[in-house]
This record gives C-alpha cells, sequence and structure tokens, in this order.
C-alpha cells in the first residue's frame, strides 16, 4: 500500500507546499487532549460548573488554533534539493534540503527525514527568508542510487497535531567503492608503444614517469609540482616512463570477490592521484585511456561505481 501511494507522487527537486499535499493528524497527545476536554464538558454539564465551562471551551479553541498554526507552518513552503555530491561507500551521503518561505513571520520547529526513519534535522525557517537542513542517506551498496522519499513534519506548536507532506526527489546519488584500507604498491607499466612515446617526447620534451625520492637524487630530477600535490618527495624517472604505462587492470588485482577487486583498484585510482600520475583503467565492459587530472579521476572512479 506504501508503495503503490508512494508510486503517485511526482519526482522532482523542487517543490511547493499547498493544501493539496499536506497531511494532518492528531497525535496521541492530541488524543489525549481531546478525550480530557470531553470529559470536562460532561463534569461541567453534569455539575453545572461555570468555571468549568470556561476551562473546556478554552482548552478546544487553543487546539483548534493550534491545528491552524501548524497547518500554516508548512504551508506555503518552497523546497529545493541541491544537487548531491558523489560518496565513498560506507562514508555516507548527506541530502541538503533548502527550504524558502515568503511569509512575513518565522516558521518554527520543521523537522525533514528519510520516511520511515527516526532520525529527524530540525530547522527554523526566518521571515522572508532561507535556511537549509542536512538529512543523512547512508546507500548499503556502490552505484547510481535514486534519493529515497523524504518527509518534512511539524507539531508546532503544541504538539496536539502533526503536519506533514512527503516529497519524492528527482535527483540520484552516485556511490564509488570503498577503497581498501591498505592496498598493496601500484602495479607495474606496461610497455610504451614506439609510437606513443615518440608522440608524448614531442609534445613536451620529456617524459612524465615518476617514483618515489630516494637519497642521493639529484634536485634537478625532483618533480616539485607534483611532490606539492603528493606530500611527498617524487623524482623523475625518465627510463621508467620510457618502457612504461601505468595501467590499472582488474586482473591485476589478485582478488577472488568482485567487490574486493573494485574495492583495490579504488585505492590504487586515489594513490595514482595523488601522486599526480598518468594512468588508466581496465574495468570488465569499460577502458578509461591514460590521463591524469581530477576530471580523469573522477571518470575512473564513476566507472568503478558502474561496473
Amino acid at each position: 500500500m506504501q508503495r503503490w501511494w508512494e508510486a503517485r507522487l511526482p519526482r522532482s527537486d523542487q517543490m511547493l507546499l499547498t493544501q493539496r499535499n499536506i497531511y494532518i493528524l492528531p497525535t496521541r497527545a492530541g488524543l489525549m487532549l481531546g478525550a480530557t476536554v470531553l470529559v470536562l464538558l460532561l463534569a461541567s454539564i453534569n455539575y453545572q460548573l461555570n468555571l468549568g465551562y470556561l476551562l473546556t471551551f478554552l482548552l478546544a479553541g487553543c487546539a483548534l488554533v493550534g491545528m491552524h498554526v501548524g497547518h500554516a507552518t508548512l504551508r506555503g513552503l518552497q523546497l529545493h534539493l541541491l544537487p548531491p555530491e558523489p560518496q565513498f561507500l560506507g562514508s555516507g551521503s548527506t541530502l541538503t534540503l533548502e527550504l524558502a518561505s515568503t511569509r512575513k513571520t518565522p516558521r518554527h520547529g520543521i523537522a525533514a527525514s528519510l520516511l520511515d526513519t527516526a532520525r529527524q534535522a530540525f530547522v527554523d525557517v526566518p521571515a522572508g527568508g532561507r535556511s537549509q537542513v542536512h538529512v543523512a542517506f547512508s546507500p548499503a551498496r556502490r552505484g547510481l542510487h535514486p534519493i529515497p522519499t523524504l518527509t518534512l513534519e511539524t507539531r508546532f506548536p503544541m504538539g496536539a497535531f502533526r503536519v506533514w507532506t512527503l516529497w519524492r526527489p528527482a535527483a540520484q546519488v552516485l556511490v564509488y567503492p570503498q577503497p581498501e584500507a591498505h592496498p598493496p604498491p601500484l602495479p607495474a607499466g606496461e610497455p610504451h608503444a614506439a609510437g606513443a612515446m615518440a608522440r608524448q617526447a614531442a609534445s613536451t620534451g620529456e617524459f612524465d614517469g615518476v617514483r618515489a625520492y630516494r637519497r642521493g637524487d639529484p634536485l634537478k630530477l625532483v618533480v616539485w609540482k607534483k611532490a606539492a600535490k603528493a606530500g611527498e618527495l617524487v623524482s623523475r624517472d625518465s627510463q621508467q616512463a620510457q618502457r612504461h604505462t601505468l595501467w590499472l587492470d582488474a586482473a591485476l588485482a589478485q582478488l577472488p570477490d568482485s567487490e574486493q577487486r573494485l574495492a583495490r583498484l579504488c585505492a590504487w585510482v586515489l594513490q595514482a592521484d595523488r601522486l599526480a600520475l598518468e594512468y588508466g583503467l581496465r574495468v570488465p565492459g569499460m577502458e578509461v585511456p591514460p590521463a591524469s587530472g581530477e576530471a580523469h579521476r573522477r571518470r575512473c572512479l564513476e566507472a568503478l561505481a558502474l561496473c
């Protein structure tokens, strides 16, 4: 029944809350308040208590006013989901929701959460302003995941009524494999093709191979730019660069489980990027040609997440 109800909700990264998508029901405290008011009314009628009538109608009036105030807290609110950033498996993902209000009074006590979860994030929206609230989302596996159904609710001001809405965002979050904690060293490169070596030498005048700094290496061989990025000294190894190209291949991971192989490849990709090396990636059904840089790292991680 819940899946059928959720399927009726259109997917959108923006939503305006109106009477058509806001729901309201009394809470347990509200039901107890209603029972108390009913008992007070019967007692006042039976014993003809004028002060009893006054207390009964005062409580009933406060409950009715609270119902309208709680409904107005969500009505007219504009919701917007900021594009989620890719995350590594196990690190969790944070969804950032932006709530905008054009009302001249503030909105208090708004809670955002995933549907059917008890963890809530509370936020107040200022008058005529915007606020952001962060909701934790932890996918159980790598890949491209749709954002689950979100719910926003409030019990302001008395807690007697629960006012809520359901929201199905259209965005998706990409989850990379979890990197291996202690991966082995990077694999040895594959031999260069002669034509590729000639093109590289002609375009740059030198080869881009690097290795860890060894004591006694001349300072002119230290690649200072890559050392600054990697946080450790690296030296140029022109002979190695002329002979080999670094390929990160799933067959070189030497692990029986496919997810473990992807975890090792993910760790190798991060290590090669940290050293500013030029590397390629081979996974089943896909090959990413050798390159370097932030865009290449994202492309390799995306290939690992989707393979």
